[in-house]
């Protein structure tokens, strides 16, 4: 028996919406944990980054929109991250991004 979950995902439109929102949501929960580890607040971080406020804040609350690599890179960077880019292998994560 399939849950409402499973039938869910058998709609192409839920299943890339779902997988974008949980890279938002992961996103949003690496940066929160990274700036606890290193007990740097969202002020502290935007001027190391030299970003503002805001988009730190925005990130960390999941409200930010359009994020490029320019900004994130310096980010990650000041908490000790970097992006990497790694191919996907398995076929259905493939369909969502293409």
């Amino acid at each position: 028996m399939k849950t409402t979950f499973d039938r869910e995902m058998e709609n192409r439109g839920f299943k890339e919406a779902f997988a974008r929102e949980y890279e938002e949501f992961l996103l949003s929960e690496v940066l929160c944990q990274a700036m606890k580890e290193r007990h740097v607040s969202v002020r502290k971080l935007a001027e190391q980054a030299k970003v503002s406020a805001g988009f730190i804040q925005g990130i960390r609350s999941g409200k930010a929109k359009n994020i490029t690599l320019g900004k994130l890179s310096p980010v990650l960077a000041a908490l000790g991250y970097r992006l990497d880019f790694v191919k996907q292998t398995a076929p259905d994560l493939a369909e969502n991004h293409s």
